[in-house]
């Protein structure tokens, strides 16, 4: 059978493959086709196709959506190392399967046709940008929930070197992921511990002292009960009309209870904005705790001077914000249980208000709050670690693979 091949250079070559100085293209369905195999005896787990972990059975994931043993039987068999076309395709949709399983039938299988390709090279070619750019292109409600399908997915060339090449870019990247990986668990580590401190440096649920003292704070007696209303100042603000478009674009940021812990935003009003509403200023190092929406609960110091609405809550302690910060933090989890059972349901300044805490002298609530602070400047620098080590990463990736714009004429 005849077929038509475009050729391209390709950015970054190892050495062994820099005479063959191009790489083929082919149609999608050249190199995959679509599996429907039904024959199965619902034995097999069921699939969650994620964006972040691929096809992963829904036991190992906060996955409870229930399925019936009739539908069951509609489900497609999904084998290690194909992809499942995602209905999420905007965001990137051709997830990869680590795991023998069963997927919805709503779901498009693919698997490779030959064994001269690398299942590995195309999990990760498959979530370049350049190719989720090409797989969303001209695709209209999309963002609705549509389906690509695979005539769809056919139409896009795609790239395909040697198997040997595959499984060099496959490698390299792999070691690249194993990296990262070590990386994220060091972090998670680090965050681990801080929250060993966290319960050992402040009192537990009923108790008035904490398991853990400094030494020269030892002999020092008891905390003081204060509530939060007793201890700091509070106040929230108001939105400005989001229909006076003069309000915004200026240069006073606008945070939002989703943003709390960043140092940018989204918004910025003006100062006619901010003058005409009832929203309040915020300085850097206030603590910022989020009332309303997915984040409620959420608590940080702000690391910008910025605008707040009614969806933030500001406290100003009259000694030490970070000894407060961390105390929050701590007993966050507790606040949520209580507050927002199932995720269902706001704080408001009241509740926040009636929260009882305990506090030592001056000395040592700073004492406590370095001890944490140094512990957050190791999980900031970890976690700038590997943010960056995923952005060199993606700049790899766009240079290991070819672009069909690099097509040789």
């Amino acid at each position: 059978m005849h077929m038509n091949k475009e050729k391209a250079v390709t950015k970054l070559r190892f050495p062994e493959f820099e005479n063959d100085y191009s790489v083929e293209f082919l149609n999608g369905n050249l190199l995959f086709e679509s599996i429907t195999n039904k024959n199965h005896n619902s034995d097999l787990p069921v699939l969650a196709i994620t964006q972040d972990q691929g096809a992963i059975p829904r036991d190992q994931i906060d996955y409870n959506v229930t399925v019936t043993r009739e539908s069951l039987a509609s489900y497609k068999v999904v084998e290690m190392g194909d992809f499942i076309i995602s209905l999420r395709s905007f965001q990137g949709g051709i997830e990869y399967s680590r795991f023998k399983g069963v997927c919805s039938p709503a779901y498009i299988v693919l698997r490779k046709k030959g064994s001269d390709i690398s299942e590995r090279y195309y999990k990760y070619y498959f979530k370049t940008g350049k190719y989720i750019q090409d797989l969303n292109k001209n695709l209209e409600g999309i963002r609705d929930g549509k389906m690509i399908s695979y005539s769809q997915f056919s139409d896009i060339k795609i790239p395909f070197p040697s198997l040997c090449e595959q499984q060099k870019v496959a490698e390299c990247l792999s070691s690249m992921d194993k990296f990262i990986d070590a990386e994220d668990k060091k972090l998670e580590a680090l965050k681990k511990y801080k929250r060993g401190l966290l319960q050992k440096l402040f009192p537990a649920e009923g108790k008035t002292l904490p398991e853990w003292r400094f030494p020269e704070f030892k002999e020092c007696g008891a905390w003081e009960a204060k509530s939060i209303e007793q201890s700091c100042d509070m106040f929230s603000g108001g939105t400005p009309d989001t229909l006076r478009k003069e309000f915004y674009g200026g240069t006073i940021p606008f945070i939002r209870s989703g943003e709390i812990k960043k140092n940018t935003t989204e918004l910025y009003i003006t100062d006619k904005g901010f003058k005409n509403s009832s929203a309040k200023m915020v300085k850097k190092g206030d603590i910022l705790i989020a009332l309303y929406g997915a984040n409620s609960g959420d608590v940080a110091l702000s690391q910008i001077d910025g605008a707040i609405n009614q969806a933030i809550l500001c406290l100003r302690h009259e000694a030490n914000n970070v000894f407060v910060y961390q105390y929050l933090s701590y007993i966050k989890k507790w606040l949520v249980s209580k507050y927002i059972q199932g995720g269902q349901g706001n704080l408001s300044s009241q509740i926040i208000k009636s929260i009882v805490l305990y506090f030592p002298r001056p000395q040592e609530q700073q004492k406590i709050a370095d001890c944490l602070s140094e512990i957050d400047s190791l999980i900031m620098a970890q976690s700038k670690k590997v943010e960056n080590l995923k952005k060199y990463k993606q700049g790899l990736m766009q240079k290991l693979f070819p672009s069909f714009e690099e097509v040789i004429v």
